[in-house]
């Protein structure tokens, strides 16, 4: 009788338990305004090239699942409009991923948001000319640095000149109202900036805000306070690139990000609330919480902090 009893329990719970959980994602997918997670990994993606290591044969012996480069989609149902932030190599696939039954898909994007000039980034955008697409302007956000840097260097120039792209000019701390209750907003981070100058955004709907730092060079020199600022919002998807140091056999001075272990000692003494609205992005081939799952990936959640994953979704 009791095991009867157990059985009747486990299969209550597995019933409106699952109902549960798809009645709850069913919302956030229904949402007008939402980003939705197109890709997860650093510049180079995940397996990288030419990489022999434990982190990269987990996928080629199919214990570990293709990474696509850091990237996120921006969806707005009531005005019939898309956007991409940051144009990866993977962007054919990112931009598929990025449609849904609820949109007119008649137009690739309405805009390419770029944070800045390192070939994660920018170099999607190459599948958007002659060669490839052959697309018709579309907009794409830049600073002014970039900007130039596109228009004066080629193939980029190129897709200037066929008007593949319409290159739109950012200003740091400036709003773009996309629609009435959609803004984006570029803000400059420190970063090696060989090419361009680097920013990061802030996303904000209807009802909720985020920032997107897929890139920074450490948090303490920036001249804004990350605390502060994840504080102000409901999501913070942060630079993950690397977890501890001395995870690569370079010096790692010279490619300076925010360990992730810098970032949640930083975070220790805040609240689980603050905690909570930190989504960690953009992770090197290295770094082991790029896994699907790990121990430490576990452990960090169990503070708090999340991790991102391809198709997550995060209502505005």
């Amino acid at each position: 009788m009791k095991s009867f009893q157990l059985l009747c329990l486990i299969f209550y719970l597995t019933i409106f338990g699952c109902n549960s959980k798809e009645k709850v994602e069913n919302e956030i997918i229904t949402s007008n305004q939402y980003i939705t997670v197109l890709g997860t990994a650093q510049d180079a993606g995940f397996p990288q090239i030419d990489c022999d290591k434990e982190c990269c044969k987990s996928f080629y012996n199919g214990t570990e699942s293709k990474k696509l480069v850091s990237c996120l989609g921006l969806v707005d149902i009531a005005s019939n409009k898309k956007w991409l932030f940051d144009a990866t190599p993977d962007i054919s696939q990112q931009i598929r991923n990025l449609k849904t039954k609820r949109l007119d898909n008649s137009k690739l994007v309405d805009g390419i948001f770029l944070t800045h000039a390192h070939i994660g980034h920018y170099t999607g955008l190459m599948y958007l000319g002659r060669e490839a697409l052959g697309a018709n302007n579309v907009p794409v956000y830049a600073m002014p640095k970039m900007k130039t840097y596109l228009e004066q260097n080629g193939p980029w120039s190129q897709l200037v000149s066929l008007k593949n792209i319409e290159l739109r000019k950012l200003r740091k701390d400036s709003i773009i109202s996309l629609n009435n209750h959609l803004n984006v907003t570029p803000f400059l981070v420190p970063h090696r900036d060989e090419y361009s100058e680097t920013v990061g955004y802030k996303i904000e709907g209807k009802n909720k805000s985020a920032l997107f730092i897929p890139d920074i060079d450490k948090w303490h020199v920036w001249n804004k306070n990350i605390i502060e600022e994840v504080k102000k919002v409901d999501y913070a998807f942060l630079d993950a690139s690397f977890f501890r140091d001395g995870e690569l056999k370079r010096d790692m001075s010279k490619i300076p990000h925010p360990f992730t272990s810098e970032t949640t000692t930083l975070f220790e003494n805040e609240t689980v609330e603050t905690k909570n609205k930190i989504y960690f992005i953009h992770f090197n081939h290295t770094n082991p919480t790029i896994k699907d799952s790990h121990h430490l990936k576990d452990s960090i959640q169990n503070l708090g902090f999340h991790f991102v994953k391809e198709g997550d979704v995060y209502s505005l």
